[in-house]
């Protein structure tokens, strides 16, 4: 019995709710266990803005499974897994495909930064950094909306003298 090594690459609509997501790895599982294969890993790469629209999404959601089935049941599989991400998902499951690893390969992966891991600045920061200062000063603060505020209550009264 020789054993083969296969990857797919999953992308899924942005909205996929875990629910949903958790649904297709167990029929993803199952689909292999049907064949006789077995689950090396599956992985939530994460969410991802796309090179150009896919099904009009800008973005999408990656994962990632690894598996290994008997060289002889390896087409079956293979077609087995596009007719379920097809037919069954065809809402949720965007792109899928299916590579085979080569025997000796590692299966350590480097995964890039998805927009869910990366870390939040805050405006400021990102003005400060972009040597936009101008623009912070144009934008109001508390202190200078509480005076802008009392200057505008000012000129009201004022103005309302110059009527009477």
């Amino acid at each position: 019995m020789s054993l083969s090594r296969y990857e797919t690459l999953i992308l899924v609509t942005p909205q996929v709710t875990k629910d949903e997501a958790s649904d297709i790895e167990a029929q993803f599982q199952k689909t292999i266990k049907k064949a006789s294969g077995g689950m090396i890993s599956y992985d939530r790469w994460g969410k991802y803005r796309l090179a150009y629209p896919v099904k009009n999404n800008e973005y999408g959601v990656y994962f990632l499974g690894r598996f290994e089935v008997e060289r002889t049941k390896s087409g079956e599989l293979v077609k087995d897994l596009k007719s379920l991400f097809e037919v069954k998902y065809p809402s949720l499951v965007m792109r899928s495909m299916t590579t085979a690893l080569a025997p000796d390969q590692s299966l350590a992966y480097h995964k890039p930064e998805s927009l869910e891991d990366a870390p939040i600045k805050d405006v400021d920061s990102f003005i400060r950094e972009n040597k936009m200062e101008g623009v912070l000063q144009a934008i109001p603060t508390k202190k200078n909306e509480e005076s802008n505020a009392s200057d505008i209550a000012a000129d009201t009264e004022e103005s309302t003298e110059v009527e009477a």
